[in-house]
C-alpha cells in the first residue's frame, strides 16, 4: 500500500498508510491528522489547505480553476499550496510528504 506523510503544525512526521483513489483529506482523517475539511471535499473553503513538499508538487495534476479560487482565500498560502481535497492518492504519488500550514480560514465553509 501506498505511503504518505504529513508533517504537523508542530513539524512533527507522521507517515501513514494512503489507500489509493482516497484524497489527502480523507487519507488525514482517516489516521487523526488536524486537517479540518469544513466543506467535506466539495470545493466550497480552503480549511484543507495543505503544502506539498517541492519534490512532488510537479507529479500532482494541475489544480482546477475551482481549487484555485478557493486556493486564493486560503491563510498561509505557499507556492506549492493545494487542497487536501483535490490529491487524489495514486501509485505515482506513494511517499507523498505534506506539510500543515501554520493555521486555517474558513472562508466560504
Amino acid at each position: 500500500m501506498p505511503k504518505m506523510t504529513f508533517i504537523e503544525r508542530d513539524g512533527n512526521r507522521k507517515e501513514v498508510d494512503a489507500p489509493l483513489g482516497l484524497s489527502v483529506l480523507e487519507i488525514a482523517h482517516k489516521h487523526g491528522v488536524d486537517i479540518e475539511g469544513a466543506c467535506e471535499g466539495s470545493l466550497a473553503c480552503s480549511t484543507c489547505h495543505v503544502v506539498v513538499d517541492a519534490g512532488w508538487y510537479g507529479k500532482l495534476a494541475d489544480a482546477t480553476e475551482d481549487e484555485e479560487d478557493m486556493l486564493d482565500l486560503a491563510f498561509d498560502l505557499q507556492e506549492t499550496s493545494r487542497l487536501g481535497c483535490q490529491i487524489i492518492m495514486t501509485d505515482a504519488l506513494d511517499g507523498l510528504v505534506v506539510k500543515l500550514p501554520s493555521g486555517t480560514r474558513n472562508a466560504g465553509g
